[in-house]
C-alpha cells in the first residue's frame, strides 16, 4: 500500500541543532504519535514537512507527490493545527472562518457547519473568549471542512482540562475510521498516545531513536527493562529511561 505520507532523510541545520536524516512513513487510517521531549525536534519536524522553514536536504510525499513540487496542491489535502495561532481575537468566528474558506476550493460549509454544531462552537463569539479546548476545536473544525486526507497537529492537547482531552481523543478515532484520512500529531503527554495511536515515532536530539507500529515500538524498548518490570514499559517510561541513559552516557 502506497503510504499516505512519506518522510525521507529530512534535514535542517541551526546553530547548535541539527535535526539529522528523519525518516518515517504514515499509512491512510493511522494516528501516529510523534514524541520526544521539549528541543528534541518535534515542531521543527513539522514545520520542514510543510516548508514553513526552509530544509538543508530531504523528501516528502504527499499521496505520492512530490510535496516540494506540488506544494500548493499537496496542501490542498492537509488540515494543520498548531499551538499559539490566534488570528485576531477581536473577530468573530464568523469572520475568521470567511477568510479561511478563501483558500480552499473544496471548502464544504455544511461539514464545517456540523462540526461547529459537534463542537458545539457559537460563531457569534469572538476569538478572545473562547477557552483554550475551544479554540482547539474551532481549529479542527476549519482543519477538517475542506476534506483534508492528513490531520498535523502539533501538541493538540497541550493545556486542556483531562475532560476536553478525553473529547479530543474521541474525535481523533472517529476522524481515521473511515480508513482513508490519517493524523500525525507530537505531544510530550504520552498517556493520550497509550489511548489512540496506532504508530509512534520518537525523536532524541534531532534524530529518530524509532518508528514503529505501537506494539512493536514498546516492544523495540524491552533492554530497557528492568528485573522489577512485569509489564512492558510505558511510553513515558520509555522516554524517561531513555533520556536518563543519555544524560548519564554523556556525564561519563
Amino acid at each position: 500500500m502506497t503510504p499516505l505520507l512519506s518522510v525521507q532523510h529530512l534535514t535542517k541545520f541551526y546553530p547548535g541543532f541539527t535535526l539529522r536524516d528523519v525518516s518515517f512513513h504514515l499509512q491512510p487510517g493511522r494516528i501516529m504519535g510523534l514524541i520526544g521531549k521539549n528541543g528534541a525536534g518535534k515542531s521543527t519536524t513539522l514545520k520542514a514537512m510543510l516548508n514553513m522553514v526552509h530544509r538543508d536536504s530531504g523528501t516528502v510525499q504527499l499521496l505520492g507527490k512530490d510535496f516540494f513540487s506540488h506544494e500548493q496542491e499537496c496542501k490542498q489535502e492537509i488540515g494543520v493545527v498548531f499551538g499559539g495561532i490566534d488570528f485576531y481575537p477581536l473577530k468573530k468566528l464568523s469572520t475568521i472562518t470567511a477568510v479561511t474558506r478563501r483558500f480552499y476550493p473544496n471548502w464544504d460549509q455544511a461539514k464545517y457547519e456540523s462540526y461547529c454544531k459537534l463542537f458545539s462552537l457559537d460563531e457569534k463569539k469572538q476569538l478572545r473568549v473562547l477557552s483554550n479546548g475551544m479554540k482547539v476545536k474551532y481549529l479542527l473544525a476549519l482543519a477538517l471542512s475542506h476534506h483534508a486526507q492528513l490531520l498535523i497537529l502539533d501538541e493538540p492537547t497541550s493545556g486542556l482540562d483531562p475532560v476536553s482531552r478525553d473529547e479530543l481523543l474521541q474525535i481523533f478515532t472517529r476522524i481515521v475510521s473511515d480508513h482513508r484520512r490519517s493524523i500525525l500529531f507530537s505531544t510530550h503527554i504520552t498517556s493520550d498516545l497509550e489511548r489512540c495511536a496506532d504508530d509512534i515515532t520518537y525523536l532524541h536530539n534531532g534524530e529518530v531513536l524509532a518508528s514503529a507500529e505501537k506494539m512493536a515500538f514498546l516492544r523495540s524498548f524491552d533492554h530497557l527493562k528492568t528485573a522489577e518490570d512485569t509489564q512492558p514499559l510505558t511510553l513515558e517510561e520509555i522516554m524517561l529511561r531513555t533520556e536518563r541513559r543519555h544524560f548519564d552516557e554523556t556525564a561519563l
